[in-house]
């Protein structure tokens, strides 16, 4: 569909490239936004901070993977083991729960794919995303965010800003099945396009489609039946 790559193009002229996924370089504590991933222990982070991210800001979830690395924790082994781990990603939110998920996602790395997520990224799109489903804990936005920035596969990632993004433009879809068909068949399927794509929205919809939306502010109100019928 035209118009998607429409408003992926104004975006893109508007915010500029956002380098996803955020990951941290070797000696340092903070993760940075330098296009991903480079190395397993940086996909692992990756893994992580999508479990982290469920329910929560980044800016919480950064603060719990610089805690993290303070403590040497990208680490399947040393994450499983570890019995303070709910406490030293306290400022994620919900921090027991997901404590116990990131050891559901390390026990079954360990259990079926001898720790080694180059084994599980091995799988074809299909099956590693029922697999990721499959581990308590982890549904299909975090797993699609696995696929997406950690194994650098292509799917497209919908989350609650895409979703009131797409809504007050004024597409017809709502379900989170609807919207990703709908991308993956209005976009080449190309992971570099659908990371910066899904990027994009989240900035559009952090910064400026807010609950209280700043309109006049937006680079895709021309195309936006909201902004159309708020007589601004």
């Amino acid at each position: 569909m035209e118009r998607l790559k429409t408003i992926y193009s104004l975006l893109h002229s508007h915010f500029h490239p956002q380098h996803w996924w955020p990951v941290t370089a070797e000696g340092k504590l903070h993760p940075e936004y330098s296009g991903g991933p480079k190395n397993e222990k940086q996909q692992l982070e990756v893994c992580f901070g999508a479990i982290l991210t469920q329910n929560t800001s980044w800016k919480n979830v950064e603060k719990a993977i610089v805690e993290l690395n303070k403590h040497n924790l990208i680490n399947i082994k040393k994450i499983i083991k570890n019995e303070k781990l709910a406490q030293i990603i306290k400022s994620s939110g919900y921090h027991n729960q997901k404590a116990k998920k990131l050891k559901n996602f390390c026990n079954f790395l360990l259990k079926n794919y001898d720790g080694s997520l180059k084994n599980l990224f091995n799988n074809n799109i299909e099956k590693l995303r029922n697999e990721l489903l499959s581990i308590n804990g982890i549904g299909p936005e975090t797993a699609d965010s696995i696929i997406l920035y950690a194994a650098k596969k292509p799917i497209f990632v919908i989350d609650a800003y895409t979703k009131r993004v797409m809504n007050r433009i004024g597409f017809k879809e709502q379900t989170y099945e609807e919207l990703q068909r709908l991308f993956m068949q209005s976009l080449p399927n190309s992971e570099r396009l659908f990371n910066e794509c899904h990027a994009l929205l989240v900035e559009l919809g952090k910064n400026i489609c807010k609950k209280e939306p700043l309109c006049k502010k937006c680079p895709v109100n021309t195309d936006c039946r909201y902004y159309r019928n708020s007589g601004e």
